[in-house]
């Protein structure tokens, strides 16, 4: 295997201790073929010279990665879902694969969907769909170039099963992906061991994460001073990754708590939209019946999620120290809202103040106009300096109503940001790369039909595109 002096493998989450996962063997699988490999995250991690069928061996067949964990672990959680608390949780088709770290030392992780089974999958085949893994990918890559905090989508192999599924048109192609994120440790993590009363290895954990994650805490203070200082942090993390889900559109479907980690990070994506418009009561689960994890009430859910792991830090820390500490987080989201529409907006703040005047406006006239969501933040990048290019837009009669009047007055005042690239080639044509479902759907038709890829490998190169003409403006 060809190294290069960036590839930095560790083991930490083995060190843990066998209370928090449960060793694993991979699936063997009948095929492998290479649908996706993410070139650009690889090779700062060392793993960017590896030959195909080394890829193949150690994201398809799952052989260790040297010097990083010698076994997968599918790591114990509990979780609430859909509000309903269910101790039967866990790694049920993936598991811990490897961890690594970056170049300024922050800790990451490989792990997999669609894997094989663990003793977590309860009634599941432990399997991922081929549509599965591709849905995942374009969520991440769309999100990434959105300026959300999300975990990457590493590798995607096609492993040759046919798979039943009640949601999909069966049998189905199967696959095995692999993502790479900044930790795997959940609010459920937590929740299972208040859940046992396992007050120990509850302080253990809590140590951990803030050693290895939040380096801005003492890890060494007493439990009592560090939970509602830790539970501070994550919340600040996880309004920050809330605000640019609600400024990208985006719908993440199951905001249950095991899918809420400690680092606001987004991941784990199954049901999810991006809103053609701001429209709240927009769901992205079919079995989401009653709106529980609808659009506008995400914030709400993460909020709701905050205070389970709240409650599972009891055991080690005042009540009044914790109600404290969680209610921080409104105003959190709400500052990090406003500045997630200037970021992008491409532009710079001007006060707490007028910045949350200008979000205020900016989002009614989304609401009560019924504007497209993704193209009226396209038009208006830069601020004022793309007024032309908003009167040139197909949008533009909707920039001509009175709603938008209140808008462009708050607008005047703000100037661009530093980083603004509007000379780049994306702000030349008219309409914006977007990733509403019927896009999804038109670029896995070909794919099941006539195994073309042509249609997904253009829309990542769209996205790509999306992602450099708004990497310079600062991440909110």
């Amino acid at each position: 295997m060809p190294f290069s002096t960036a590839y930095r493998p560790e083991t930490l989450h083995g060190r843990l201790g066998p209370e928090f996962y449960d060793p694993v063997e991979a699936a063997t699988f009948p095929q492998h073929i290479l649908r996706h490999r993410n070139q650009r995250w690889a090779a700062p991690l060392g793993l960017g010279d590896l030959t195909q069928e080394e890829w193949i061996a150690h994201f398809g067949r799952f052989e260790p990665l040297p010097g990083s964990l010698p076994q997968p672990l599918a790591l114990r959680y509990h979780g609430h879902q859909f509000r309903h608390y269910n101790p039967d949780l866990g790694d049920g088709r993936g598991f811990l694969f490897a961890q690594l770290r970056d170049g300024d030392g922050r800790l990451l992780d490989l792990g997999t969907k669609g894997s094989g089974q663990t003793p977590w999958s309860r009634r599941g085949d432990g399997r991922l769909t081929l549509k599965g893994g591709l849905r995942e990918i374009l969520a991440t890559e769309m999100l990434e170039a959105l300026g959300v905090n999300t975990s990457k989508s590493f590798s995607l192999i096609e492993t040759g099963e046919k798979l039943i599924r009640g949601d999909e048109p069966s049998p189905t192609r199967s696959s095995v992906l692999v993502r790479l994120s900044h930790s795997h440790i959940r609010i459920g993590t937590f929740q299972r061991l208040a859940y046992f009363e396992d007050k120990a290895s509850l302080a253990h954990l809590l140590t951990h994460s803030v050693e290895h994650y939040l380096p801005d805490l003492d890890a060494s203070a007493p439990p009592q001073e560090l939970a509602p200082l830790f539970l501070k942090e994550v919340c600040r993390r996880v309004a920050r990754m809330g605000a640019q889900w609600m400024v990208a559109g985006f719908v993440h479907g199951v905001l249950n708590s095991d899918n809420i980690n400690i680092t606001g990070e987004s991941f784990d994506y199954g049901p999810w939209r991006f809103a053609p418009t701001f429209d709240s009561a927009l769901t992205a689960a079919y079995f989401d019946e009653t709106g529980l994890y609808a659009f506008g009430r995400q914030p709400g859910a993460l909020l709701w999620n905050l205070g389970r792991l709240a409650e599972s830090l009891l055991p080690l820390a005042p009540r009044e120290a914790l109600e404290e500490a969680l209610a921080h987080f409104e105003p959190l989201v709400q500052a990090a809202f406003a500045r997630n529409i200037l970021r992008r907006l491409g532009l710079a703040s001007l006060s707490q103040e007028a910045d949350r005047t200008f979000a205020a406006a900016f989002v009614e006239f989304l609401i009560s106009s019924k504007a497209p969501f993704e193209q009226t933040f396209f038009d208006w990048h830069g601020g004022m300096a793309s007024r032309e290019r908003a009167a040139a837009s197909p949008n533009a009669a909707f920039y001509a109503q009175a709603a938008f009047e209140s808008v462009f007055a708050a607008l005047a005042p703000f100037a661009s940001a530093p980083g603004l690239r509007l000379d780049h080639p994306y702000f030349a044509r008219q309409t914006p790369c977007t990733m509403i479902i019927d896009e999804v759907e038109a670029i896995w038709a070909p794919i099941a039909e006539a195994d073309d890829w042509s249609r997904f490998e253009d829309k990542l190169r769209d996205i790509a595109l999306m992602r450099e003409a708004y990497a310079g403006v600062t991440s909110a």
